[in-house]
């Protein structure tokens, strides 16, 4: 008989902005998050760790916050692990940790990460700029960029610059007005917002209503078109999250445990081969999604027919559009899209914003809300995905398996599209954005569409106030292109012709 793998414990962690010193560091906020874990596994749980999976910290460098914690817990692990950069890390964890227990690796596995990342000190950096300050320069991996050079070049290296493209193109293909467009976003977000105002270790718990979103204004300043500053990722906070996790039969043991569980029934993680965003064929879809999501529903043979609630990850609204565009979620479709309230809202730095998704969705089916959850997770530009199925019942999977088969085969998706550095020549848009100021001028729009010779290419537009008002008032995908290289800047430029082709500019 295959082993039953359930979450067995979960816990976080909020230091509000208001906290008083001394301040907790991302090591004290796991600390504080595995012991209420712990309250709910059991007295003698974390004594029996013996494996912790820790989320990559990018507030702060911590050179083996494993080993710190273990010491701190006063566990014995024979395994420890500290994962690269990337939102799917603690999805892609609970995925591993199931196999580990199942193979009989480990009998109790902490999935543990935190970030402080709220500025309390005069020289503390804010915002995007202080996503990473936790790594070393030595830094081994190629994780810790979502973009390519000559990306780089055109002024797309952050999330904020990257997923406007996405927005832009799911509401092209919407056939909808701006107007229409921003409404329908503004009211999920606003739905979401609800969510975060009722979860009590969200960030923020004032909610908002549509026009409050999507409009810019003095507390609310455009960032990269069409998103403001309440439709991206909050990025200071400070919070921590940690789960337990063990198989059913060794649960059971732990003393003084709650005994209330949720059962791991399924996962699946997947790339994307087309790993940048000048490499991708299409805006509107996420292959890497649509795998890891059909990994899971077939592993845990449970339809997203039948699940009764999602915590899709929200880095932007366009990630939670695709999510449902790919699992088969129907707009008017009322089952609750997020259990935290979303990374505008609830919070999201670092890397491990899904982890709080995952415990408030064992949560949450542990008290009986829901028999069964979905749980996505993103790396990068819908480049890495990591998808989990939970439940109050188990079922007869296999998850010996699974976790190797992904990581040995994890690719999905079409091969990269071409693309010309040095470009010349017609194109048509396929994609685009505006970048603000502080101040809320325009500063720089970037385009991404193709040659006649079917090339992708990277340009910006041209830096007038004509470009940036064609840009942002209808939608310009679809709009031929004239686009030529400058050797100076190593940039593409990109001059709008009067001219759509076909129906992609409205």
């Amino acid at each position: 008989m295959h082993e039953k793998i359930v979450l067995c414990g979960w816990g976080q962690i909020t230091q509000p902005k208001h906290a008083q010193p001394p301040f907790l560091g991302p090591v004290d906020m796991m600390e504080q998050a595995a012991r209420i874990a712990g309250q709910q596994a059991g007295t003698d749980a974390l004594s029996q760790i013996d494996a912790i999976l820790v989320v990559r910290s990018q507030s702060r460098y911590l050179a083996a916050p494993a080993d710190e914690l273990a010491r701190r817990l006063g566990a014995r692990p024979v395994m420890t692990r500290v994962s690269g950069i990337g939102g799917e890390s603690p999805q892609h964890f609970v995925n591993q940790a199931a196999g580990m227990l199942a193979r009989h690796e480990a009998n109790l596995v902490l999935v543990c990460g935190a970030e402080a990342f709220y500025p309390r000190a005069a020289g503390d950096p804010t915002g995007e700029g202080a996503l990473v300050r936790g790594i070393p320069a030595d830094y081994a991996e190629d994780d810790l960029v979502g973009s390519n050079p000559w990306e780089q070049r055109h002024g797309l290296t952050l999330p904020i610059h990257g997923f406007p493209l996405f927005e832009n193109a799911l509401w092209a293909a919407s056939g909808k007005s701006r107007e229409d467009w921003l409404e329908s976003v503004g009211q999920m977000w606003a739905d979401f917002s609800e969510v975060a105002a009722r979860h009590p270790n969200a960030w923020t718990r004032a909610p908002r209503t549509a026009m409050e979103i999507v409009t810019p204004g003095p507390d609310n300043r455009p960032i990269a078109f069409p998103y403001t500053k309440r439709m991206v990722s909050l990025v200071t906070a400070d919070l921590g999250a940690a789960i337990l996790m063990s198989t059913a039969r060794y649960a059971a043991k732990l003393q003084g445990g709650a005994g209330k569980v949720a059962y791991f029934l399924g996962g699946g993680y997947a790339r994307d081969r087309q790993r940048f965003l000048i490499e991708k064929s299409a805006y509107t879809k996420s292959p890497a999604l649509a795998a890891a999501a059909r990994k899971a529903q077939n592993r845990a043979e449970v339809p997203i027919s039948e699940v009764e609630a999602f915590d899709l990850y929200s880095c932007f609204p366009c990630a939670v559009t695709i999510a449902r565009h790919e699992l088969g979620i129907a707009e008017n479709d009322r089952r609750p899209l997020t259990q935290t309230g979303g990374l505008g809202f609830f919070g999201g730095p670092g890397s491990n914003f899904a982890l709080h998704g995952i415990a408030t969705m064992a949560e949450n089916i542990a008290a009986g809300r829901y028999r069964s959850g979905l749980t996505t997770a993103i790396g990068w530009f819908m480049h890495k995905y990591a998808v989990g199925l939970y439940g109050a019942q188990p079922n007869t999977a296999n998850f010996e398996f699974p976790d190797r088969e992904d990581d040995a085969q994890p690719l999905a998706g079409a091969a990269p599209m071409p693309c010309a550095e040095a470009a010349q020549g017609e194109g048509v848009i396929d994609t685009y954005t505006v970048l603000y100021a502080r101040d809320h001028t325009p500063v720089r729009s970037i385009l991404y569409g193709r040659l006649l010779d079917g090339r992708r290419f990277v340009a910006n537009g041209l830096a007038d106030t004509e470009t940036f008002t064609r840009l942002t008032g209808e939608n310009a995908v679809g709009l031929r292109v004239q686009v030529s290289f400058d050797p100076a800047s190593g940039c593409n430029r990109g001059a709008l012709q009067a001219l759509a082709v076909g129906q992609g500019a409205r």
